[in-house]
């Protein structure tokens, strides 16, 4: 993942860690899938990343696009 600056602050991000509370990682639709799988109404996912800033504790979570 590219290094993030804080918006407020201007320091580098730290990536953390984002889960829901059963401990999976946290993701987002991003179009319906092609096929069978399409068809019954699956779609395609990514997952979120976190970044905090050590300085202010802001939290932003980015989509892992291609």
């Amino acid at each position: 993942m590219d290094q993030r600056r804080c918006p407020d602050c201007g320091v580098t991000m730290e990536s953390v860690p984002v889960r829901d509370t059963e401990g999976m990682s946290l993701s987002i639709p991003t179009g319906k899938r092609d096929g069978l799988l399409g068809k019954i109404g699956l779609k395609n996912t990514t997952k979120l990343q976190g970044v905090c800033c050590p300085e202010c504790g802001l939290v932003r979570l980015y989509a892992d696009i291609e």
